[in-house]
């Protein structure tokens, strides 16, 4: 029997997954952190007050308690554009003004056997549409930033590439339930984290066809015909990048880290931002933006850039609460831009920005 939404709230507060953002303002030298980053999500232990809410005139969509919210970052929110279910990581399109986001269909013990369905719904809660069926693990859709606003997930495919691998695949905003097709090569595990404007992908790959794990540029092709370019990082030599984005002038990159080879954990997450040539094919300069100390009680998690790509919001858990904060480029300020402090705030996103 599935959980109930109301039921499973409270387990995932503690999932690791859904942990997301609310702290007083982190400090943002930026020193690399000393040690492993290790251990469970506590801080509702040793949660600190949030700083005051800060307006700006920066949109972005969130999810607030489960539900989908298109706001200005830092001002009080109106309705929400989905209720009734548990939607998250919302993905603006860069025209358009459509969301693209997974559904919970089914919860399971392990993440990656949750069941989701992909759905795209207009920032102003018309049009809602669901275009994956419901019986896969459909997980952290985006939109293509080549003008074709093609719709791209990551699908678990036991069968193709072995237990919990996934398999980059394209489907349109108009498509419907099958209609979803495999753009990387399925004999090597392969994750899209973000998208170019020429079309290519910066995706995560390992085993097979003589790939090894790293980050590439991908060019999507059907038939097992995806190109594999590798990016030259060296602090991915020390760690996993995750939840890469690229910014909007594709010069910048923002990305999670996770210090060493350990087992795969998000308390303790380091966020970064990092310079990024497409051409050169290389991510250098890395500059921390949260959690300098490595604190491995606390979640820092879902960095993404604001249309003006003067900004990164993300979500963090300090105050015992997921809470939403904004990281200035220009000065290094950090700012908290959610206004309820009881309510948890998940999976930033900025206005017609896909990430």
């Amino acid at each position: 029997m599935v959980p109930t939404i109301r039921s499973v709230a409270a387990w995932l507060l503690l999932a690791v997954f859904l942990a997301t953002a609310g702290c007083t303002a982190p400090s943002t030298m930026p020193t690399a952190p000393k040690g492993a980053v290790t251990g469970a999500a506590s801080a509702a232990s040793s949660a600190q007050p949030p700083c005051p809410a800060t307006a700006t005139d920066l949109k972005g969509a969130y999810a607030m308690n489960g539900e989908l919210y298109v706001n200005t970052f830092g001002t009080p929110e109106g309705r929400p554009i989905t209720t009734g279910h548990h939607d998250m990581k919302p993905s603006w399109s860069k025209t358009g003004d459509s969301l693209v986001f997974f559904r919970v269909i089914a919860f399971a013990k392990q993440v990656p056997d949750w069941k989701t369905a992909i759905c795209t719904i207009k920032t102003d809660g018309s049009g809602f549409r669901q275009l994956t069926d419901g019986t896969h693990t459909d997980f952290n859709p985006t939109w293509t930033r080549d003008g074709q606003n093609l719709i791209v997930l990551n699908r678990q495919d036991k069968q193709v590439v072995g237990t919990h691998s996934y398999v980059v695949m394209f489907t349109r905003s108009d498509a419907g339930p099958g209609d979803e097709y495999a753009v990387s090569d399925t004999r090597t595990p392969t994750e899209s984290l973000s998208c170019l404007k020429d079309g290519r992908e910066l995706v995560w790959a390992f085993r097979g066809l003589g790939i090894k794990r790293g980050y590439f540029l991908m060019t999507p092709g059907r038939d097992n015909s995806a190109k594999y370019e590798p990016l030259q990082c060296e602090l991915a030599n020390a760690g996993l990048l995750d939840r890469v984005s690229v910014s909007p002038g594709e010069t910048k990159i923002c990305f999670e880290f996770q210090r060493g080879s350990g087992a795969y954990r998000y308390p303790g997450r380091i966020l970064y931002i990092a310079d990024f040539d497409a051409r050169a094919k290389t991510i250098t300069n890395p500059k921390i933006i949260a959690n300098e100390a490595g604190d491995p009680d606390t979640v820092y998690l879902y960095p993404r850039w604001t249309r003006d790509e003067s900004a990164v919001v993300y979500h963090c858990n300090k105050t015992g609460k997921n809470q939403l904060y904004l990281y200035r480029l220009k000065d290094g300020s950090t700012i908290r831009v959610s206004t309820n402090a009881g309510a948890d705030y998940m999976f930033p996103h900025g206005e017609a920005t896909p990430k």
